[in-house]
């Protein structure tokens, strides 16, 4: 039996909607707008998709520079060994010295002391050479003193008197030889009034002192910098992000001057950075209010920058790789301002949700 041609459902009461329904049927979106309405509607189901399926990888950002490791390659000042004037320079700004090369040359104010120093010690020398012959010859009086003592020919005032005497000698010999050694010392000082470069290095900057400026012992001369230095990084993290920090987490580093394009959550889509690890972290804060993280060069990863591209002292931007997360929990939690995810060092992985394989093989 055939359907009424106005029953619900048939072709013909849709095509009649346009007379029942006038104003719906002049409304006609252009198709840019239908196609738009598309695009958002995908765009909201890919944000969502990708909010809830894609991993990201925590980091904990931290400013600093470029130190060395060994405390004495380090930037650290020549001084004066010893009092007196500055007779002669023999660097510049810039000059670049191997161990044992000369910087500068310190003269004491008196131009005749060590021809003084050197006349007492001769007269020391003497004055204990004297002492000890004296010494023996009243050794050998008291041995003589000794056998008349027993043979009842000598008092024993006169054998305990021969004693005194020697030791009165043996305490003459003790003195000398003590104001030898001070003498000996003056003269290592004034000798050492040529200052020498402790190792091979550059000179960074010369004080401007001249022949007319007195200096005191311990007073600064030149700044020196070691060469073939062991490079570190020092980092300073906010206070919220250290306690979740420990050595051997992965850190990707940002050198001064390198050119680099960081990808936070993505480290292994992040270009021109260099890879390290923590190896150790300060207990207390420092005086800015943060706590400093040294970083190491990672033995599995290609070696830092070195001289002249990176100097000691280079700025650096680092981002401590943490635990992965997905992108809408990452979202949530810098929505609350909450800490990172915590995961004590050594959890099963599968109770927190953030296997460290793949926090690691996003590193790389």
């Amino acid at each position: 039996m055939a359907k009424p041609a106005n029953a619900p459902g048939s072709f013909t009461a849709r095509t009649d909607d346009a007379a029942v329904f006038p104003t719906l049927a002049a409304i006609r979106p252009p198709r840019v707008l239908r196609a738009a309405a598309w695009m958002v509607g995908l765009g909201i189901l890919f944000i969502i998709l990708f909010a809830a399926l894609v991993p990201w990888v925590q980091t904990a950002a931290g400013t600093g520079s470029v130190i060395a490791l060994d405390p004495r390659d380090r930037q650290q000042n020549i001084t004066a060994m010893v009092p007196g004037r500055l007779e002669r320079w023999y660097v510049t700004d810039g000059s670049r010295v191997e161990a044992g090369d000369p910087i500068a040359r310190v003269v004491d104010i008196d131009p005749q002391y060590l021809d003084r120093l050197a006349a007492e010690r001769a007269q020391k020398v003497a004055e204990v050479d004297a002492a000890r012959q004296s010494a023996r010859v009243a050794q050998i009086d008291v041995r003589r003193t000794e056998a008349l003592f027993r043979e009842g020919l000598a008092a024993r005032r006169d054998y305990e008197f021969a004693q005194i005497k020697v030791a009165d000698y043996q305490g003459k010999i003790a003195q000398g030889e003590a104001d030898l050694n001070r003498i000996d010392v003056n003269i290592r000082r004034q000798s050492a009034q040529l200052i020498t470069a402790p190792r091979a290095g550059r000179i960074m900057r010369v004080e401007p002192i001249d022949n007319a400026t007195m200096i005191k012992a311990g007073d600064p001369l030149a700044s020196f910098v070691p060469e073939a230095t062991e490079q570190v990084v020092e980092l300073y993290v906010d206070g919220r992000d250290v306690p979740l920090i420990y050595p051997g987490r992965r850190v990707r580093l940002e050198f001064e001057g390198w050119p680099a394009i960081q990808f936070s959550g993505w480290p292994s889509v992040a270009q021109g950075l260099f890879d390290g690890e923590v190896t150790a972290i300060d207990v207390s804060a420092s005086s800015n209010g943060l706590f400093r993280v040294l970083v190491s060069e990672a033995a599995d990863r290609a070696p830092w920058p070195r001289e002249p591209q990176v100097r000691l002292g280079a700025k650096v931007r680092g981002w401590v790789l943490m635990d992965t997360v997905k992108v809408w929990f990452e979202l949530w939690r810098l929505l609350n301002d909450f800490p990172l995810q915590f995961t004590r060092p050594g959890a099963d992985p599968a109770a927190t949700g953030a296997p460290p394989a793949e926090a690691k093989s996003n590193a790389k």
